[in-house]
């Protein structure tokens, strides 16, 4: 899998803090072989987005992340097998007026295969071009999605 960089800093000032609900999650960016990017659509949704969640009281990203991504899509990484890609914000694509802020990591996944399990209905693997055709959050769509 050929290496790929994205960075974003999100600095929010206070004005910003009273005019926007926000929405802290960690997200991953899981490529495969072909360069395609791993998306999946929660029941009850119509929008595909990087797998992850929201945290647990005590947990830092990276292990909401390893957590999430064990309940979601049945993938086991560890929390320091996680790389960072930064931090990243965007309209939030299932709760209107909402701004998800992800902290956003690589996950080599090698040759695990992800299957939809826990409140994941569906899962696909996507390039920019298969996207044209699916509802994409605003996140990976703006961030994330391969040529």
């Amino acid at each position: 899998m050929g290496e790929t960089c994205y960075r974003a800093t999100v600095t929010p000032t206070p004005a910003d803090h009273a005019a926007v609900r926000r929405i802290h999650v960690s997200a991953a960016v899981i490529l495969d072989d072909a360069g395609r990017l791993l998306v999946v659509r929660k029941t009850g949704t119509t929008a595909f987005m990087q797998p992850g969640g929201k945290p647990e009281p005590g947990e830092t990203p990276a292990e909401t992340l390893s957590r999430e991504l064990a309940e979601e899509i049945g993938i086991r990484v560890a929390p320091d097998r996680l790389r960072s890609l930064g931090a990243f914000a965007a309209p939030a694509a299932n709760e209107p007026g909402f701004e998800v802020v992800a902290d956003v990591f690589a996950a080599d996944i090698g040759a695990q295969q992800p299957e939809a399990a826990a409140e994941i209905a569906e899962l696909r693997w996507i390039t920019r071009a298969d996207a044209e055709h699916l509802e994409i959050a605003p996140l990976a769509r703006e961030y994330f999605l391969p040529a």
